[in-house]
């Protein structure tokens, strides 16, 4: 008799286990049916209230969603989905306080309820309360990364507003687990690279690692958007002492791991080769191969510069030896200046350009002609300057000897 109740017993446990399972599986996906197999379970019965009120549930819908979050709370009184439906229901009716009072509850209770946390957003902008906004879009996206993808934009949006400013440097100077994602959607943002530019210059003022890649695409940005005096601001403000009448790093040694365009930047297209390690460029291509090598962009006001240089291991054919280009970004050619053999005066190389007016932003090449020699193009450059011309002297005398 005791053994065959105890059978019945397990039988009976082993039931309810399964039903439970199955309510719980069903609960996501067909919340009704689940509270019919699960009465008496809080959270199924909590997520079948949240289901009668999402969307555009009607009067009828929010009574039964109410009646069902409150038996929810009867059976689990601390149901946060319970106190988050109830809240949302007081929120349709127009009871603010209410709604208040049901989120705070929920809100003390777990950081961890999606609709909990979107409310507050949207109380802390309705009352204009930019710090609590931002503070609950950093709970939110904290506790929901996903969200990223429908925050992120917002906020990219918004950034520009001088409070909402303001409080994103202060949240993401405390380096949040979210805030290299949305720096990097920033950088690359087409709500204004502006912002981004902004942006990141407090946050480097606030001692907060901007990272190159973002850095690169919000300077680019700025320069696709024309914004060249602001591309070039950002750009000084990482790059103590850089000089916008002359090329930066002349000899190399910079490197970032991903240059924007007012930095060196190889060229890897049409099977040349360029890298730069430990204040070397190398460069290469094979035979009869010709094109961009290696480039710089700047932002020269019109005048007349020289550029100077050594280069090692170059030794072409005169028809097919390496050449430094200037052009304007629309493409027009502003000169060249050939980089001759290195045996030739211990690789050193000089030549001048004439920036014209109307030409406000160049790019510095240096190009690559087709090269018969079975080897193709190869070779080295050790230093390049390019300066005003009535710095000459100065540049030249730097000149390793």
């Amino acid at each position: 008799m005791v053994r065959g109740l105890l059978v019945l017993t397990a039988v009976v446990l082993a039931y309810c286990a399964a039903v439970h399972a199955l309510a719980q599986t069903l609960a996501a996906d067909n919340a009704g049916l689940a509270h019919r197999l699960a009465p008496h379970d809080g959270h199924v019965t909590a997520l079948y209230a949240a289901s009668r009120a999402e969307g555009e549930a009607g009067p009828f819908d929010r009574l039964q969603a109410d009646a069902a979050a409150r038996l929810a709370l009867r059976q689990d009184p601390i149901s946060v989905v319970a106190l988050s439906t109830l809240g949302i229901d007081a929120s349709v009716r127009g009871d603010t306080s209410g709604a208040l009072r049901l989120f705070g509850h929920a809100g003390s209770l777990s950081r961890r309820d999606l609709q909990t946390q979107l409310w507050t957003i949207q109380y802390a902008v309705s009352r204009g309360d930019v710090s609590a906004a931002v503070g609950a879009y950093d709970i939110t996206l904290r506790s929901f990364p996903p969200t990223s993808k429908l925050l992120f934009p917002v906020l990219a949006s918004a950034s520009a507003e001088p409070a909402i400013h303001a409080a994103l440097v202060r949240t993401l100077a405390g380096a949040p687990p979210w805030g290299n994602d949305f720096i990097f959607y920033l950088s690359g943002s087409a709500s204004g690279p502006r912002a981004a530019a902004a942006l990141f210059i407090d946050l480097h003022r606030a001692g907060y690692p901007v990272s190159e890649q973002a850095r690169a695409q919000a300077i680019n940005g700025l320069i696709s958007h024309g914004d060249l005096d602001l591309a070039w601001s950002y750009y000084a403000s990482e790059r103590p002492g850089v000089d916008r009448e002359r090329s930066r790093d002349p000899r190399f040694g910079a490197g970032p791991g991903t240059p924007s365009a007012l930095d060196w930047t190889p060229a890897s297209d049409n099977g040349v080769s360029t890298s730069i390690q430990k204040g070397v460029v190398d460069f290469a291509a094979p035979p009869s191969v010709g094109g961009p090598l290696l480039e710089q962009m700047q932002l020269l006001p019109p005048g007349d510069y020289r550029l100077v240089g050594r280069s090692r291991a170059v030794d072409q054919a005169d028809n097919s030896l390496p050449y430094w280009a200037l052009t304007c970004r629309n493409g027009a050619e502003i000169g060249r200046v050939v980089v001759p053999k290195s045996a030739k005066a211990s690789g050193v190389f000089a030549g001048g350009f004439t920036v014209p007016p109307g030409c406000p932003a160049q790019v510095l090449i240096l190009m690559a002609q087709p090269s018969d020699a079975v080897s193709g193009l190869t070779g080295q450059l050790l230093e390049v300057r390019l300066a005003p011309a009535r710095a000459r002297a100065t540049a030249l005398r730097r000149q390793p000897a």
